[in-house]
């Protein structure tokens, strides 16, 4: 089926709708709190038609995982996909797992709409809904010796929650040999190990599992023994679950276990509702890197993203051959607290907090909550910088940002101190702990802010964090060419087009033809 029907097509009414009249019921007597805590986001009809959508082999019998399952709106996609079908199933069982007693009731009702719907099309149905733990439950049925059941298929949207290091979630995950910090990761690293070889998964999360530390033990879980066969990106942060007033950037995704690495489908659209942007396949390689010991997922929708990362992929230095470093600030605040001052005074030095940050430039002191200067004394000693020319990064951006990426240049010309303490949510480039050549700095801030790097970087990066290991692992011009960048674009202010220009000049027509057309900030 091609893209643009499978999100265009409308979902077979009767079941589907049913079963979301019990979300709109639910989702009124929820309690917020309580969902908050459990990481609830219900699925809409249209979403999870789509992910049903998604499944290559729906024959024979089938036997569904639906872990959250809230109401059971993706379980009755499911079913309302296969009896929708040519090679429609001789049976379905589904195993719904909901922990919260009042979605239970909505479940066992959807279970029961699954059943009637299957028996007008001939299927035997068999539809459980399960009050329990799942993360408990899979890992008590994984510990069992002897042959277990295994589901043929598992679809998902899973409850979104960090997991404490030590939790009593963490400590039975441990015992099922899988790590995980995110509730989310949990579900699929545990619906992974409880389908058959063969089995298809399909489940939709944040994007942020495709890069990052914190993901790397379950990108390896998932990789090794799943092979990703689609994955496609909602471009609005608001559209997938809109009801919910979730700003968050998603993904759904579909795998088969056990099944040799091919060509993934990647595409993107605004939301469930929307027709595609775009659409390619590629050969897996392109989407894990071979090598790559981070293993991270690289989503390219459309031509022009490519043409980014073929771009980057020419860039012949890392940090370390620019003779450069990347550190975050060494201030934590809150440890320092006593010693913080709202002003600069004859016994501080300036403390740079991510709020200073303004156009490309370090504007110092700023009036507002955040304080401007540490008291420089021993107890400070081992905070400081050295008085040089330092570029500085946000380690976090907020969703709402154009940019992810948000660069600036410390200079001592406009901020005279003979030391400087960088806040712990600011990344620092600088040479052997002491500041940069004034070309090479402005060179290094233009290319961070380009649209290139910031295009590149949202290919496999699903989260607002820029840390300094997702820095030192881009690629970057040759020094010459960032200090011949870093003349182009001098002091004086630059809009967004005007860095793109000269980073495109910068680095010939390979960049020119990758650079989307960019916003319109300004930058000195």
């Amino acid at each position: 089926m091609s893209a643009a029907r499978e999100l265009r097509r409308s979902p077979p009414a009767s079941l589907i709708q049913t079963v979301d009249r019990h979300r709109a019921q639910a989702c009124r007597r929820l309690d917020p709190a309580r969902r908050s805590e459990l990481g609830q986001f219900l699925t809409p009809p249209r979403l999870a038609s789509f992910m049903a959508s998604l499944f290559e082999r729906l024959g024979g019998s089938v036997r569904v995982l639906d872990a959250g399952a809230g109401v059971g709106s993706l379980t009755a996609a499911l079913v309302a996909e296969a009896c929708s079908r040519p090679d429609a199933p001789t049976d379905i069982l589904a195993v719904g797992y909901e922990l919260d007693p009042a979605l239970v009731k909505h479940l066992s009702k959807g279970m029961r709409a699954c059943r009637d719907a299957c028996r007008a099309a001939g299927i035997a149905f068999d539809g459980r809904a399960v009050r329990a733990d799942f993360i408990a439950a899979a890992v008590e049925e994984l510990s069992l010796p002897g042959p277990r059941a295994r589901f043929t298929h598992a679809i998902l949207n899973p409850p979104y929650k960090k997991l404490g290091a030590g939790s009593a979630a963490r400590r039975a995950l441990r015992c099922a040999g899988i790590e995980a910090n995110n509730l989310y990761a949990a579900f699929l690293a545990l619906a992974v190990r409880v389908l058959e070889p063969g089995g298809e998964l399909v489940a939709i999360t944040p994007r942020s599992f495709c890069n990052g530390p914190y993901f790397r033990a379950f990108r390896e879980l998932f990789l090794r023994e799943m092979s990703l066969r689609r994955v496609h990106v909602f471009e609005s942060r608001t559209a997938a679950f809109a009801e919910d007033d979730i700003l968050q950037e998603n993904v759904v995704f579909c795998g088969v276990k056990g099944a040799p690495p091919g060509a993934v489908l990647i595409s993107s659209s605004n939301g469930p509702d929307d027709g595609p942007i775009a659409a390619r396949q590629v050969p897996h390689a392109e989407v894990v890197r071979p090598g790559d010991p981070e293993r991270l997922i690289h989503v390219v929708p459309d031509q022009a993203g490519k043409d980014v990362a073929d771009a980057f992929a020419r860039l012949p230095a890392r940090l370390a051959d620019l003779g450069l470093s990347i550190s975050t600030g060494k201030v934590v605040d809150f440890r320092a607290r006593a010693l913080l001052r709202p002003d600069p005074a004859a016994d501080t030095a300036p403390l740079i907090y991510p709020a200073h940050l303004d156009a490309g430039v370090v504007r110092w002191p700023r009036p507002g909550k955040k304080p401007n200067a540490l008291v420089d004394c021993a107890a400070t000693a081992h905070l400081w910088m050295p008085s040089g020319i330092y570029v500085v990064v946000k380690r976090c951006s907020s969703k709402e940002e154009r940019r992810r990426i948000t660069a600036a240049v410390f200079d001592p010309a406009t901020v005279p101190c003979a030391r400087v303490g960088f806040e712990n949510h600011l990344n620092v480039f600088h040479r052997s702990g002491a500041g940069l050549p004034p070309l090479l700095a402005r060179g290094l801030r233009a290319f961070l802010s380009s649209t290139l790097v910031d295009t590149y970087f949202r290919q496999w990066s699903g989260h607002t964090q820029v840390n300094a290991a997702d820095l030192r692992r881009l690629t970057y011009p040759a020094l010459e060419t960032i200090e011949r960048l870093g003349a182009r674009a001098g002091d004086r202010a630059l809009g967004q087009h005007e860095i793109d220009r000269a980073v495109e000049e910068a680095l010939g027509a390979g960049a020119r033809d990758a650079v989307p057309e960019g916003e319109s900030t300004a930058m000195p």
